[in-house]
């Protein structure tokens, strides 16, 4: 049921309140709380960027806490094992005897923070697979449906760094956006050091319960997708394909369908932060990078020029216009 402007405005006031205490956690970033805030109005799982020290950790736990989820963290290591996040069949005496109970990991909870996880093996990070598209999880051929809502926000190193391991593409594909983290200004590191000390988290009241949070989830699904707008996301992520496309000259591999879809989702969730009802093309292309630079992979020649998949989708969004042009019927027919 399509929503009305007065419900639109109303839900945008409270998303805001949720922005404003999450901006008093992580100075300096308001562009990427609002991204993280579309993110998970849009249902989406968040992979966060960025070297140590720069507050992702902080952002994800002042999140946990502004909306009352349950959440649970995983350090990633190299020798962490699947079962130690989804978790493990326990030999346990029952009234029926010895059997074993499955004993569920730190993956059921609303919210999972999955920091650095790129420090951990593939085979560890394929563990959250099942679990970030079905939200469900199998051990020994058990299903295990995870908490509803559920989300996966992840910290990740710089691969350049030593001792990480990187992603394999299915597990990026899951992931709506990719946000980096970028480090603070003199003005920004100045409020930390009056605000701040090592060891004490800042202070975070809630700011709504999970029940109100999963009726602005069902309020963004409602949010009208035009069909110009919809052509618009379809050209984009073809665009990582086409051989027309000049951009796509320098992509060896370009985007899923999934992205699309994830596009359309969090371009409806942006439009419900600002209080709209109907999706707009600057709304597409206010997430078009976060949701397409990491399900990328460019050309050899391309990375040895220095582009970034991130100045590639850039280079798209001016490539692709935002509406077919179409010939007057008399030219066509000439």
């Amino acid at each position: 049921m399509p929503l009305e402007e007065s419900q639109a405005q109303s839900h945008s006031a409270k998303i805001r309140e949720l922005i404003d205490a999450l901006q008093n956690v992580l100075f300096g970033q308001d562009d990427l709380i609002e991204l993280v805030v579309a993110g998970l109005l849009a249902r989406g799982h968040i992979l966060l960027e960025g070297l140590p020290g720069l507050g992702k950790t902080e952002l994800v736990k002042g999140l946990s806490k502004c909306l009352a989820l349950e959440n649970k963290r995983i350090q990633f290591t190299p020798d962490l094992l699947p079962g130690d996040i989804t978790g493990n069949p326990v030999l346990q005496e029952t009234e029926e005897g010895r059997k074993f109970v499955f004993q569920e990991g730190p993956l059921f909870a609303n919210l999972v923070l999955a920091d650095e996880i790129n420090r951990a093996s593939p085979k560890t990070q394929s563990a959250l697979l099942e679990a970030m598209q079905e939200r469900r999880v199998t051990v020994l051929g058990t299903t295990h449906s995870l908490p509803a809502p559920f989300f996966v926000l992840a910290t990740q190193n710089p691969i350049e760094l030593e001792g990480t391991y990187p992603l394999p593409e299915a597990q990026l594909d899951r992931f709506l956006f990719k946000l980096e983290v970028r480090k603070n200004s003199a003005e920004v590191l100045e409020k930390i050091v009056k605000n701040r000390e090592i060891g004490i988290e800042p202070e975070v009241s809630e700011v709504m319960s999970g029940e109100t949070f999963a009726e602005l989830i069902e309020a963004t699904r409602s949010i009208y997708l035009p069909d110009v707008v919809a052509n618009y996301i379809a050209r984009l992520v073809d665009g990582t394909h086409s051989p027309q496309s000049k951009t796509a000259e320098r992509i060896k591999f370009g985007a899923s369908p999934r992205a699309a879809l994830g596009m359309a989702s969090a371009a409806k969730a942006k439009a419900l932060i600002d209080g709209r009802i109907n999706t707009s093309f600057e709304d597409v292309e206010a997430v078009a990078v976060p949701v397409l630079q990491h399900r990328i992979i460019l050309e050899y020649e391309a990375r040895i020029e220095g582009n970034t998949n991130r100045q590639i989708v850039e280079a798209l969004l001016k490539e692709v216009p935002r509406q077919e042009m179409d010939l007057p019927t008399t030219l066509k027919e000439d």
